[in-house]
This record gives structure tokens, sequence and C-alpha cells, in this order.
């Protein structure tokens, strides 16, 4: 079971040890950006071996694809004698390099949820290199629209604390409102509440909350684009 994967109606179910390399056309498939990014771990031998399982229980706070799966609502089933418990990914953090583990408990499966309509995934890795890097800020975007306003919400980063976490303040601001220039503005603004970014070798504090905040924006620009594609591709289907 840890080597396997499986798709149920409403799932992805991955377990913790099976490679990159066995899983990353499934969530390609319906994640394009997940694809994407997954293919920029390490390098090809990495993903040949390295595992979902690996990446999420290191805790490390630049670990790729925790902001991803928090992003996504995935949860985890932990084992450990015979009994086991499933968790969201993100309580699975605690504080650095801190989990929720018990004694002799292993990650057993993560399971991601599969996107519905009015549904999109946004996933931003920023390093100094484009392959085989350590990310500075990996942000992730779930957001969910229904007649233009957002019903449902989930922006998690990477390299912006101690921990992958999401960003409340600026979710409230983007909630059951319209994405506008003004509502961008305002999530970007709350952010700094949401956020004190730490200052290493990667990056200044200053630059991860400015990158963060302009994600935000880069995102709500893309998806603008993407939806005036799609008005223009239905206008010329009924026009033909």
């Amino acid at each position: 079971e840890l080597t396997t994967i499986e798709e149920t109606e409403t799932e992805i179910i991955i377990g913790s040890a099976l490679p990159y390399s066995e899983f990353i056309d499934t969530l390609h498939h319906y994640y394009p950006d997940l694809g994407e990014m997954i293919e920029r771990i390490g390098s090809k031998q990495v993903r040949n071996t390295g595992t979902l399982g690996g990446n999420v229980g290191n805790a490390s706070p630049i670990g790729d694809m925790p902001p991803a799966l928090i992003a996504l609502g995935a949860t985890m089933t932990l084992h450990v004698q015979g009994q086991e418990r499933t968790i969201l990914v993100e309580d699975y953090f605690v504080d650095y390099k801190k989990t929720v583990l018990k004694p002799s408990e292993f990650i057993k499966s993560i399971q991601i949820p599969k996107p519905t309509q009015g549904q999109t995934l946004k996933l931003y890795k920023i390093s100094k290199r484009i392959d085989d890097d350590i990310s500075a800020v990996l942000a992730a975007f779930f957001i969910e629209q229904h007649d233009q306003k957002v019903t449902n919400v989930r922006l998690a980063f990477g390299g912006m604390a101690a921990i992958p976490k999401r960003g409340p303040a600026a979710e409230a601001a983007l909630l059951n409102q319209d994405l506008t220039n003004e509502s961008i503005a305002q999530a970007k603004e709350a952010l700094t509440s949401d956020f004190q970014p730490m200052t290493d070798v990667r990056a200044s504090d200053k630059y991860r909350m400015t990158v963060a905040q302009n994600l935000i924006e880069k995102c709500y620009l893309e998806l603008q684009s993407a939806n005036a594609r799609e008005v223009i591709e239905t206008r010329v289907v009924n026009y033909a």
C-alpha cells in the first residue's frame, strides 16, 4: 500500500513511499500546475527515488509539496501498530521541524481531492535556478469561483514562516468577493498580518513578502486572462 496509487470518484490516494515519477502524470492530468512543479523537484534521479511521504514528513518550511497539498485541502493517513487516523496535511505541522507524529507512527498515504467545476490551483516556485533548487518562496493558491464570486479559497505558502501555512487574513479579503483590483489589493495588504518572513541566505524578509504579495496579483492576472480566452473561444464556436 505504501507504493501504490489509487483513484476513487473523488480523490487520488498516493502511497507515502511511491516515487514522484510514478504519480506525476496522474497529478498533471488533474492539476497541470502541480505536475509542472513536481518536474522541478530535484533532478530526474531524485524524482525516481524521492517520495511524497518523504517530502511532507521532513517538515521543512521550504518543502515544495506541503503548500500545494495544504491549498488543495489534502489529507494524510497516519499508521501505528494497526491503528490509523486521518488528518488534514495542514494540521501535520506544529513548529519548525516538529509534527504531530506519535512515537512509531508513520505516514501511510496522502489523499488529494479531485477538482470540480469552478476550482483552480495555481502554483509558483521562486528559486534562483529553474531546476534542482530549493525554493525561497513557494505559493499555492486554490480558488473556487461561481458566478464570478470566490466561494472557497486557500492561499498557502512555503518559505514564509517556520512551517508551511495558509494566510487566513488574505483569504478572508477574497472570500465571497469578486476578484477585482480592489479585492486583490486588500488581500496583498492583509498578507502582512499573516506572515513575518525571516531573512536567510536565500532571501531577505522584505523580498519574501514582496514576492508573496506580487504572486497573489500574478495569479489574479492569469485568471483574468484565462477567463477572457474562454469568452473569446466561446464566441468563436457560437459564431461558427
